[in-house]
């Protein structure tokens, strides 16, 4: 059959629009998605000049991650004592489909104080971005109404001390079935309502908590808890215990089957030989700070 010029136009111009309306009926690729997003520690949005900074986020990419960043900007409303910003990019994020972006990094302590705006950046390599932006307060440590740290943390086997403040007095820290774990934990600079943990973690969970809102209880084993209300400004709260004169920490039995809280002490959680994390979490709720110290422990069971 032969095709005459004008039919053969046609039908290349049919062809076409057919191919074009396949085009616009094509969905448009999926963007990254982000959960469990937590800027500064226990999401609190504020980061002090001169100290560590916590970004948390589970990252699940419609292709693959091109690339991640963080940019601390200025806003243009604002009014600074000196022009500053802050940019970072994680390379080692690239080409990976889902994953847990967790950092720490240093507030520079020429950083002026003020709100700023704070743009997690996601890029996916199939051209699609997602942009997460938040104001974030910078203030000078002297200037926050509370700034905990842990002044003291002594813990002991079998009422014999085997680690006192930083320092190991036996390293590693080795318990065995049935001995005395004894936490004494104070924590300074602190006013209102709050609340410390001592829990002791398996490091194979690969399960880190670093605020008390991480805490999971099926995973973590409770040695010492204390509560404050009211307290008034620079106090301080702690583990210690007074009992008829003697003073003495939370304490707990390895091989118990229960945690100082009643919790049971099985499954996932449960006693084994291995090497575990004693983590020391404090948050105050009253004005949404949050710190933590993690040391490590081996228990020969």
């Amino acid at each position: 059959m032969r095709l005459h010029l004008k039919q053969i136009v046609l039908l290349l111009l049919f062809a076409g629009f057919i191919t074009a309306c396949n085009d616009d009926d094509k969905p448009a690729p999926a963007g990254p998605t982000a959960e469990n997003i937590e800027i500064g520690y226990a999401n609190n949005k504020q980061a002090i000049r001169g100290r560590d900074f916590h970004l948390n986020a589970d990252i699940i990419a419609g292709d693959k991650i091109s690339s991640v960043m963080v940019k601390i900007l200025q806003k243009s409303s604002a009014t600074y004592s000196a022009d500053w910003k802050m940019e970072m990019t994680w390379a080692e994020f690239k080409g990976v489909r889902n994953t847990n972006v967790h950092k720490h990094f240093i507030i520079p302590a020429e950083a002026p104080e003020g709100t700023y705006d704070f743009l997690f950046i996601i890029d996916d390599e199939n051209g699609t971005k997602l942009e997460i932006k938040e104001d974030l307060v910078i203030i000078d440590a002297a200037n926050m109404p509370v700034d905990p740290y842990v002044d003291r943390d002594i813990f002991s086997r079998n009422d014999t001390m085997i680690y006192y403040m930083n320092t190991y007095v036996e390293n590693p820290l080795v318990f065995k079935k049935g001995d005395k774990f004894t936490a004494r934990t104070q924590v300074k600079q602190i006013q209102g309502d709050g609340v410390l943990y001592t829990a002791l973690v398996k490091r194979k969970l690969s399960y880190f908590p670093e605020t008390v809102s991480q805490l999971d209880m099926s995973k973590a084993i409770v040695v010492a808890k204390t509560q404050h209300t009211g307290l008034a400004p620079a106090s301080s709260v702690s583990t210690l215990k007074n009992v008829n004169g003697v003073f003495g920490g939370d304490d707990i039995t390895i091989g118990a089957s229960k945690d100082v809280l009643g919790n049971d002490i099985s499954g996932v959680k449960g006693w084994e030989s291995g090497q575990y994390n004693l983590v020391i979490l404090y948050h105050n709720t009253t004005y949404n700070i949050s710190i933590f110290k993690s040391i490590p422990v081996t228990i020969a069971y």
